[in-house]
C-alpha cells in the first residue's frame, strides 16, 4: 500500500482529519465526493487551494474525515489539514504554504453570549414609550 501522510486542520468548531496518497486526484469527504459533500464551488476551491498553489492537485488522492462546525469551517480545516499534510509530504513546501496562509490556525471563533444581552453584544429591544 502507498504511503500516506497525514495533517490535521480545525476552524471554528470543525475539525478535518486528511490522509493523502500517491493517486489521481480523487477528493473523498466522509465517504462522498467533494462536490457532492460542499455543494459550494467556492467551499471546493477553499478546501483544496494547497494543492492548487503547489500544483499538486492531480497526484495525491486526498481522504477527509470531518467532524464538527458547518459547510464553512469544514471547508477551512480540510485547507489546514491539507496544508500539514503537504509538509508531511514535503518540507520544502512549508515556506510556500506558509506564504498564502494555510498553515496558520484561523483563531477567530463566535463569541460568547453575555449575560443581560441577546447575544454576544446586541442588546434586548428597547421602548421608550
Amino acid at each position: 500500500m502507498a504511503e500516506a501522510y497525514y495533517g490535521t486542520g480545525r476552524r471554528k468548531n470543525a475539525i478535518a482529519k486528511v490522509w493523502l496518497r500517491e493517486g489521481t486526484g480523487n477528493i473523498i469527504v466522509n465517504g462522498n465526493s467533494l462536490h457532492g459533500y460542499l455543494c459550494r464551488p467556492t467551499l471546493e476551491i477553499t478546501a483544496v487551494s494547497p494543492l492548487t498553489v503547489t500544483n499538486l492537485i492531480d497526484r495525491f488522492d486526498v481522504t477527509v474525515k470531518c467532524l464538527g462546525g458547518g459547510n464553512s469551517g469544514q471547508a477551512g480545516a480540510m485547507r489546514h489539514g491539507i496544508a500539514r499534510a503537504l509538509v508531511q509530504y514535503d518540507e520544502s513546501l512549508r515556506k510556500q504554504l506558509r506564504a498564502h496562509g494555510f498553515m496558520t490556525r484561523d483563531p477567530r471563533v463566535k463569541e460568547r453570549k453575555k449575560y443581560g444581552r441577546k447575544r454576544a453584544r446586541r442588546g434586548f429591544q428597547f421602548s421608550k414609550r
